[in-house]
């Protein structure tokens, strides 16, 4: 004689030296900061000179070499946009402590650039951008080339890595002239769930917009077949200059203009070369975006691009503003940087794309079955019943005691409570109605009849319980909770071969199946070469 509810009715709410670590044999770590701040320096280029290996600091400034360069006496060279380049010998840096260095902010010396560029600096920003765009096809390569680099996507969650996946990947491009979506190959050398850090299977899933369990809020993420190295490499809008990217951007070489106001800042540099720094805005009704474009002077090649998108109907918290001083909530951001190569063409250096999502977890507190138990008559017979309640934690004393709590009808009419009760030692609540004697009997033949005619029980009863807590005080009864995260996807390029073949063997990376869930490997001779940029925890 147990019936289970179907549903439940109930409110849904809705550093100045250096720092000891534990050490590895296999790698030195260090951390970079800005000398007047002492702030991280984040995505600054550190390379093993005269090899052409190297990697991009991580949020936090940090960056991992293996020692074995340090056995080969190697130097590291060290570059920002804006920072003065610095070389370190390896020799020098410990294996058992995070190695602090610092970075200077650098000083334009335009001394020469500006007799050559004179008339150059009396562009206007929206010129400078147009000429940057007309020269794509001349300063990105046209033919095969390759990269190798360390992929990573993960979460934050209140500042901490979640669900860290890690990746070295050789990507095959066919150059700036093909469609990179239908034409790029990707090979995976190596692939990883670090376990290391936090595992939050929630937050791993995939977007759901079906349900609306995981959502980019008022946007729509395409899952683009599940891999996540695919929704990146879309939003690299100077590689896609010709397709469709991300609002506003759209298709940079026909609607970043149109979309976007555009004016000059205070110029910079990188590795030497004179930088145009060019901000741009949209304003929306409901969204506002910045952006960023540093150009140089000579080629008006694009080094660097920076995107934010932020949704102004809802705002940050307790009068929160974010960085560009507004109060709207992140969508996403996008920062891409390429650099010059000693061939003169402009190749990918990192590509970092941020968004947030909206995850609602299941409630933690819920009725787990609803039950109609028959109590015997003095005499023997049926005397009347009761309804029990089995909950998956014990409830409140208090609140489950509490006969206002709960609304029970019978029949679409309203059954008065008399008593509600707890079960000793069991997590269960009983509901004993007040009613007469000529009502009883009535429900109680309601019930056999619909037994006998195997009618669900759900048909005769409904049960409205008002969001009471758990005993612990913390889980609301069926509340569903709103969790915000920040995902991350990440490629840094070690290493770029900008005159290759496409290999004819076929062992790429199937683009319709998530990196980590079953990918072929395939690891060239050299694979020791490379390695994983693991930030520290």
């Amino acid at each position: 004689m147990i019936f289970q509810y179907a549903r439940y009715i109930c409110t849904l709410l809705i550093f100045c030296c250096s720092s000891i670590v534990f050490s590895q044999d296999s790698f030195i770590r260090g951390k970079l900061l800005d000398v007047q701040t002492g702030e991280p320096i984040v995505f600054a280029t550190i390379r093993v000179k005269d090899r052409a290996k190297g990697v991009i600091s991580n949020q936090d400034g940090s960056f991992r070499i293996p020692t074995r360069f340090k056995e080969l006496g190697d130097m590291l060279v060290i570059s920002s946009m804006g920072y003065q380049k610095k070389e370190i010998p390896i020799t020098g840096l410990s294996p058992e402590y995070i190695n602090i260095i610092r970075l200077a902010p650098g000083i334009l010396d335009l001394s020469e650039a500006v007799v050559t560029a004179q008339k150059k600096r009396k562009l206007s920003a929206r010129r400078i951008v147009r000429k940057a765009i007309a020269n794509i096809k001349r300063n990105y390569p046209l033919n095969t080339f390759s990269t190798i680099g360390y992929y990573r996507d993960y979460q934050l969650k209140q500042g901490n890595y979640v669900n860290l996946n890690e990746a070295v990947l050789e990507v095959f491009d066919q150059g700036f002239s093909r469609i990179d979506s239908a034409t790029t190959k990707v090979r995976i050398y190596d692939y990883k769930r670090n376990t290391d850090f936090e595992q939050d299977t929630l937050a791993d899933d995939p977007y759901d917009y079906k349900r609306l369990l995981k959502i980019v809020d008022n946007a729509y993420l395409d899952s683009y077949g599940g891999n996540e190295f695919s929704i990146l490499r879309v939003h690299d809008a100077v590689r896609n200059y010709k397709v469709g990217s991300y609002s506003f951007v759209d298709q940079l070489d026909t609607d970043l203009l149109k979309n976007h106001s555009f004016s000059r800042d205070n110029d910079t540099y990188l590795n030497g070369e004179a930088l145009y720094t060019i901000k741009f805005r949209k304003r929306h009704p409901h969204y506002s975006a910045f952006g960023i474009l540093y150009i140089s002077y000579g080629d008006f090649a694009v080094h660097k691009m920076e995107y934010t998108l932020y949704d102004d109907r809802k705002r940050l918290p307790d009068r929160k503003l974010n960085k560009h001083q507004g109060r709207g909530q992140l969508i996403f951001e996008i920062t891409t940087e390429y650099q010059r190569h000693d061939y003169g063409k402009m190749f990918l250096n990192y590509i970092s794309f941020e968004n947030s999502f909206i995850l609602w977890e299941p409630p933690k507190f819920k009725v787990e079955n609803s039950t109609i138990g028959l109590m015997k008559s003095p005499s023997g017979g049926i005397g009347g019943f009761r309804l029990e309640l089995t909950f998956n934690r014990h409830p409140n004393t208090d609140e489950a005691r509490d006969v206002g709590n709960y609304l029970v009808r019978y029949k679409g009419k309203r059954l008065k409570i008399k008593t509600a009760g707890l079960v000793k030692n069991e997590k269960k609540v009983f509901l004993l109605p007040d009613m007469t004697q000529k009502e009883r009997k009535e429900i109680l033949e309601g019930i056999f009849e619909a037994m006998k005619k195997k009618i669900n029980l759900n048909n005769l009863f409904s049960i409205e319980i008002e969001p009471i807590f758990d005993l612990e005080g913390k889980n609301r009864l069926h509340e569903w909770k709103k969790r915000d995260y920040d995902q991350f996807r990440e490629y840094f390029v070690q290493q770029v071969k900008p005159s290759t073949k496409l290999p004819n063997d076929g062992k790429f990376m199937d683009k319709n199946k998530p990196i980590f869930e079953g990918q072929a490997m395939v690891r060239p001779e050299d694979f020791e070469e490379y390695w994983m940029n693991t930030p520290l925890k």
